[in-house]
């Protein structure tokens, strides 16, 4: 099913994106695809940068009738494992790819082109009647999240908070966002307490902690962009000191001063693929006027120096 961007809708509905997370499109064979002979750009990945490939896709299409951008978000290290196997064009990577994935793609012959093509700042989130939290500390953050914690209430963080159940939501494990929260928060890539509530699809963790008022949770700016009216959103301080927090915004995330959950999201494109005139046409559409469908989903625009990078990666890769 192709993903398709919706404003935010009422609590208990899907919020962002219609999207088949069983049913993958077939990315088809990649060297018949070189000679022309699809007219279809797949893609697959991360929850983050989806709908932005989405609405970028919408775009091109209303100028390209004979073209479709078919997306499915399945987290960005399962997006590497089918990218890896020449299954799909384009994946949508909320971090840069592994070195056992960069291994993968090597073995199964696929070279790719990596484009930095936004900004994002990992949001950390209460229920939007939460009265007694306005900013926390990354080391609050790791005392909750952290392998093994022993934080069942939110007094075990903070004496002055509620005796009440700390309920979590968070990404799963296929996710690149899960990948750089834990590597920022807790020092180690995937090191976390596993006693949270964990999805795949960054809409039903937006449900979960809009949903109780003691719960916190973690996942893409652009998401809770499309329903800061049912969430509340917290400043976050690398110091010891809660007062020094920054909330994230377009500001703070381009700027990378939203420290240390300011990161670059990327698109990696197969250069078979890029060899055919519809995917390399529209990547460079990508860079170029499907940069307004940016802020329009929630994420943040890179700065020009980083967006010129881009550019000249992509005509290296052309060349």
């Amino acid at each position: 099913m192709k993903l398709r961007l919706c404003s935010a809708l009422i609590l208990g509905t899907l919020i962002g994106c219609s999207v088949d997370k069983t049913d993958s499109p077939e990315g088809g064979d990649l060297s018949n695809a070189a000679a022309g002979t699809s007219k279809r750009i797949v893609a697959d990945g991360s929850s983050t940068v989806g709908p932005i490939t989405g609405l970028v896709g919408e775009m091109f299409e209303e100028t390209h009738s004979d073209v479709e951008v078919p997306v499915t978000i399945t987290g960005t290290g399962t997006g590497f494992g089918r990218f890896a196997a020449g299954e799909i064009d384009i994946n949508d990577a909320s971090r840069r790819i592994k070195d056992t994935e960069k291994a993968k793609c090597e073995e199964g012959g696929v070279e790719y082109v990596e484009l930095m093509v936004a900004m994002d700042g990992i949001s950390v989130v209460v229920n939007k009647d939460n009265d007694f939290l306005e900013a926390i500390t990354t080391a609050q953050l790791k005392k909750i999240w952290e392998p093994g914690s022993s934080v069942k209430k939110w007094k075990d963080v903070d004496p002055s908070w509620p005796d009440e159940d700390i309920k979590l939501y968070g990404p799963g494990r296929e996710s690149g966002t899960f990948d750089y929260f834990t590597k920022a928060i807790n020092g180690e890539e995937g090191a976390t307490r596993d006693d949270y509530n964990p999805s795949g699809d960054d809409n039903l963790l937006v449900i979960g902690v809009s949903g109780d008022k003691y719960a916190l949770g973690y996942f893409g700016y652009g998401y809770y962009e499309l329903s800061k009216d049912k969430l509340k959103l917290l400043k976050v301080s690398a110091t010891d000191n809660a007062s020094d927090g920054i909330a994230p915004n377009p500001e703070a995330i381009q700027s990378g001063t939203y420290t240390p959950l300011a990161r670059p999201v990327f698109i990696y494109v197969n250069k078979v693929a890029l060899k055919r005139p519809e995917v390399a046409e529209f990547i460079a559409f990508y860079l170029n006027e499907g940069q307004e469908a940016i802020p329009k989903v929630g994420c943040v625009k890179m700065s020009p120096a980083n967006l010129e990078a881009a550019k000249s990666a992509l005509a290296e890769a052309l060349n």
